[in-house]
């Protein structure tokens, strides 16, 4: 008996229940978007997790490293014509037809690597500004091409928003990252408040607030450079990205009037303000369509 050879609409179901099964708002989010670009979402959403997955895993280093490299050489096959599963058949497929650039998926995988080993204490600015370009704006550079985006600009607004959005992260889970033993302020930033580079006194030390608003500041400059180039880029492209900032700066302005208040604490917005943000994300997608 002959075996069933998988279909691109078999695959496109299995990268959209993968992307749904884990839980996310990503799966909704980009449902905005049309058909074959929603595909190729998911499937760069299901590549992160698989990496990341790897990164987390509790594994030696070497273990997690010998994952990561297989997944570079994945996409190196994927990008002459190779793949074996459903996420890099639809990878392969996105690659083509979106001109997907293999030094951002392996900058992704490069990004994991940052984070399987050694945890991260108190990087230099410049380690700490790679780390960001990694983990967040190449997965952005991928995401604007597929919203139909190619251009320096639509770089640009990687750049800027992948930033803005892995800031945001890093001041929203502070408590968290240092209970793993993590803390990704940048050095420079901890020396000057004279604050000791150890993610178990963190949240006692007293210039942390100081620390964290500069750190705010970063990002509320990154979102607003952002702003700026997706001006000057295609509306309808943009409608994602702006709803990923619309859903992350409210948390961002929130911590900020609370002026870091409590770093302990894992900040959430009210319940009126998430109400008026789903109103604000549905507008955004209306016009869109």
């Amino acid at each position: 008996m002959l075996a069933t050879v998988p279909t691109m609409e078999d695959d496109a179901r299995a990268v959209a229940a993968a992307t749904r099964a884990a839980g996310t708002s990503f799966y909704r989010g980009m449902a905005v978007l049309p058909a074959q670009r929603r595909t190729a979402m998911y499937g760069i959403y299901a590549f992160c997790r698989a990496v990341d997955d790897i990164a987390d895993a509790d594994a030696p280093f070497a273990a997690k490293r010998r994952g990561l490299d297989d997944w570079r050489a994945r996409i190196d096959a994927l990008h002459a014509g190779g793949a074996d599963d459903p996420v890099t058949r639809v990878l392969c497929w996105a690659s083509l037809r979106y001109a997907l650039r293999r030094e951002d998926f392996h900058a992704i995988i490069d990004g994991m690597e940052m984070d399987a080993g050694t945890p991260i204490v108190a990087p230099d600015a410049a380690l700490l500004d790679l780390y960001c370009d990694r983990v967040a704006s190449a997965v952005g550079r991928l995401s604007v091409r597929v919203f139909g985006e190619a251009s320096a600009t639509g770089d640009r607004v990687a750049h800027h928003l992948g930033r803005a959005l892995q800031l945001t992260n890093i001041l929203r889970d502070v408590a968290e990252d240092a209970a793993r033993g993590r803390l990704y302020m940048p050095r420079e930033a901890l020396d000057q408040e004279g604050v000791a580079a150890d993610p178990a006194t963190i949240l006692q030390a007293p210039g942390l607030k100081r620390i964290l608003a500069t750190i705010a500041a970063q990002a509320e400059s990154h979102y607003a450079e952002a702003e700026v180039a997706m001006r000057l880029c295609d509306a309808r492209a943009m409608r994602p990205a702006r709803m990923m900032a619309a859903a992350y700066r409210p948390l961002l302005a929130a911590m900020r009037r609370d002026r870091f208040a409590h770093p302990e604490r894992r900040p959430r917005l009210p319940l009126w303000r998430k109400v008026a943000l789903a109103a604000q994300l549905l507008l955004l997608a209306d016009r869109g369509s």
